[in-house]
């Protein structure tokens, strides 16, 4: 009789509930949801949704967070069997995602990117005819209106609005100190580079104009170079780089990278192996006159951290590489590690951000 009254009462939680995702449309999911489908955002998902979310997967697009971050995923699967379990339905960036493979999964709601959104395009209607609710959120564009919000929602879909609301409260408060204590010591903007360094110092790789990294550096008062000549992300020509002369750059990496020089950096990354890397970019035709590398203030990031509520401590580190004299009450990479420790069951291990100079 127990049991009975205990399953009525977890199914009884689950009510039709409205959803106003990032894209200002109005969707009825029954949450908490039971069965979801997830495009992108993994970690946000499980941070959100806390230890019940990883039961409630019915479908996960995750080749890219498995090919770029393999060792952290390796983690998750130790830490949750159960994961391994998860229908993989393909990418949308590589053209695998399977409508087919979503479909048979039976979800109850759809999580999608808002670039996964916009690019399956017509397929969408397939959805609609399975009556199939779709919720887009968005931590690409790096805006501080749509992480909060898109973690709202996932709060919402995964029943958890309080644990949703902490987190997005506490993002804020990263937000708000940093920008506040920019605005009033009126210091003079400096300029910043950020590239992708998945193919090594030979060969220009992205940048980023108004989204991810290049609105990461405009939040905290960064004059990104590369938005004049990049609307999303893309390369740089060599010479416009060299003339705009930038006061800080950053290559970003992950742990699996294909070449031998590019920029190597996340779990089980030695400190060393990083700064190696690092180092080989500056020695880039040209790039020994930027005053960023003159002044030794290049660094390297992890970009397994982008485009999440996890970033905050990126945020930090950006704010802190830009203007040091302002935040040296900060460690971003503690309280990277501190957001795990609080809100998620993998402890990672390595190196995620990285200065040329730093002691090792």
């Amino acid at each position: 009789m127990m049991l009975v009254l205990s399953l009525i009462s977890v199914f009884a939680v689950a009510k039709p509930t409205e959803i106003e995702d990032v894209l200002g449309r109005k969707v009825t999911i029954d949450a908490p949801a039971k069965r979801v489908l997830l495009g992108f955002y993994i970690e946000d998902f499980f941070a959100v949704g806390g230890d019940k979310a990883f039961d409630h997967l019915a479908g996960i697009s995750s080749g890219w967070f498995m090919k770029s971050r393999p060792a952290i995923w390796d983690m998750y699967v130790a830490s949750k069997p159960q994961l391994a379990k998860v229908p993989n339905v393909g990418n949308v960036q590589d053209q695998t995602f399977s409508m087919e493979k979503v479909l048979a999964s039976k979800p109850d709601v759809i999580i999608l990117a808002d670039w996964q959104y916009k690019a399956l395009g017509a397929e969408l209607a397939r959805f609609d005819q399975a009556h199939i609710p779709v919720v887009v959120i968005d931590y690409n564009a790096q805006t501080l209106t749509r992480h909060l919000a898109s973690t709202r929602i996932l709060g919402q879909i995964t029943g958890e609005p309080e644990r949703a609301e902490k987190i997005a409260t506490a993002y804020e408060q990263v937000v708000t100190t940093i920008t506040d204590r920019i605005q009033k010591a009126n210091q003079p903007k400096p300029s910043i580079y950020i590239e992708l360094g998945d193919k090594g110092p030979a060969e220009y790789s992205y940048t980023y104009g108004k989204n991810m990294w290049g609105a990461m550096a405009a939040l905290v008062g960064g004059n990104n170079i590369a938005a004049p000549f990049v609307e999303s992300w893309g390369t740089i020509h060599p010479e416009q780089l060299l003339a705009s002369k930038p006061d800080v750059i950053m290559i970003a990496g992950y742990e699996s990278v294909a070449s031998p020089t590019a920029m190597q950096i996340g779990q089980d990354i030695p400190a060393s192996t990083v700064q190696q890397r690092l180092k080989g970019f500056t020695q880039r035709a040209g790039w020994s006159d930027l005053p960023a590398v003159k002044n030794n203030r290049v660094f390297a990031v992890y970009h397994g951290a982008t485009r999440s509520i996890m970033d905050a401590a990126l945020i930090q580190y950006v704010a802190k590489a830009l203007y040091p004299d302002l935040f040296t009450d900060l460690n971003p990479e503690v309280n990277y590690l501190k957001f795990y420790e609080q809100y998620l069951p993998i402890r990672p291990q390595g190196t995620f951000m990285l200065g040329i100079n730093d002691k090792l």
